[in-house]
């Protein structure tokens, strides 16, 4: 903070927000505690494909199996920290998400399809956990940066879990990758265990009543969710049209540092948006990631592809750290893990309907295609999340 009292800008604004108890230690947790989850699209595209012998709209749905899972549960296990604290949510997801993994490399396209789902119901939310304790610790005025942190280790993830995932299916066979996934699921759930996070501000009671429906679930909020949807469908439907670009043309290999690539992009687009003196509006962060998106649909090469997802990637982090500033303006102290929770289920639907709409047209017309469409998608919604956040007096309006 500055002399006067003000949040400071540049990397001072960083340090501020570092130096708050347990800030710093849960963005590393949580930076590490995603790499098995960033693992399991890929991971599961790629033993569908090349394990299983299915094509990439078949891909599409297993990967997406476990994101709608995740969509379904994480408020449920949100509303489970509210009321019972993180480490029972932590001894639950961990048991479950152990069994399902060790299983997977065993089971049939069918039995593979119904088990994603399930393990994803029951899987440590840990995005939603990360952004529920900054929501926690950190004041209104000083979230930006904060979440701008957060985005920047989702990147640093993103880098990590991919590769890895890709890596190990290509190198090992996608059952060594798949249990894997499984283990550092489970050392994520002992690390949060131990460091065992504030989920609450200090002067909140858990178990307190809860403010009635009307209060909170309000258009901004609803705004705010689907700005976060639409854009997990442009990065994420991306995602999987360039893996099915790399792979068709025989350069797999090329998956890691493509994706390097573009998430560097990403962080350095978290830094300036975290560091800048004002805050750009969610909705217009969205159509200009919708936009960026769409030269990747150009490439020509393999080594092409990183250099067009270069303005895509500036626009990432910034556009998923705007939607968890708002989303953090607009929960209630006691219903924090059930909005962050809801915030899980925006980028989990996300996902689940980005991986087979892109691999659905992956497989009918081609990749660019795919980038086209999904990129459309953040350009059509970004105007219906502006009319929706608009309808504010309060925090959220402040936020336009």
């Amino acid at each position: 903070m500055t002399t006067t009292g003000q949040p400071r800008s540049g990397i001072g604004a960083f340090a501020d927000v570092l130096r708050r108890p347990g800030v710093g230690s849960v963005t590393a947790i949580g930076m590490a505690a995603r790499i098995p989850a960033t693992a399991v699209g890929v991971t599961l595209t790629l033993h569908t494909v090349l394990t299983l012998g299915y094509g990439f709209g078949a891909a599409g749905l297993v990967a997406a199996a476990g994101p709608t899972g995740m969509a379904v549960g994480a408020p449920l296990l949100g509303w489970l920290v509210d009321r019972r604290g993180l480490r029972t949510v932590v001894v639950l997801t961990g048991v479950t998400t152990l069994t399902f993994w060790s299983l997977a490399p065993l089971l049939g396209y069918g039995a593979l399809l119904a088990g994603a789902f399930l393990a994803g119901v029951l899987t440590l939310p840990v995005f939603s956990l990360v952004r529920q304790v900054i929501a926690a610790v950190v004041p209104p005025g000083q979230r930006r940066p904060a979440f701008a942190l957060d985005s920047m280790s989702v990147e640093l993830s993103y880098m990590t879990g991919p590769a890895l995932g890709s890596l190990l299916t290509v190198w090992l066979g996608s059952a060594v990758a798949m249990r894997v996934i499984g283990v550092g699921f489970v050392l994520a759930g002992v690390a949060f265990w131990l460091r065992n996070p504030p989920v609450r501000s200090d002067d909140a009671a858990p178990g307190g009543p809860r403010p009635p429906l009307s209060s909170w679930l309000t258009a901004p909020l609803v705004g705010a969710l689907l700005g976060v949807t639409a854009a997990v469908v442009a990065i994420m439907g991306t995602e999987l049209a360039f893996v099915a670009a790399l792979t068709r043309g025989g350069y797999t290999w090329a998956i890691a540092p493509v994706n390097a690539v573009w998430c560097l992009a990403s962080l350095a687009g978290g830094f300036l948006y975290g560091a800048a003196r004002r805050a750009v509006p969610m909705p217009l962060l969205l159509l200009v990631l919708g936009v960026a998106t769409f030269p990747a649909a150009a490439a020509w090469s393999w080594w092409s592809l990183p250099l067009l997802l270069v303005p895509a990637g500036l626009a990432t982090a910034p556009t998923l750290a705007a939607g968890s500033d708002a989303i953090g303006d607009l929960s209630p102290d006691g219903l924090r893990g059930l909005i962050t929770g809801l915030q899980g289920s925006a980028t989990t639907i996300g996902i689940a309907l980005a991986n087979p709409l892109s691999g659905s047209l992956v497989d009918a017309f081609s990749p660019p295609v795919a980038i086209l469409v999904c990129g459309s998608v953040a350009v059509v919604l970004s105007g219906v999340t502006a009319a929706l956040m608009r309808r504010s007096t309060g925090t959220a309006g402040r936020a336009l």
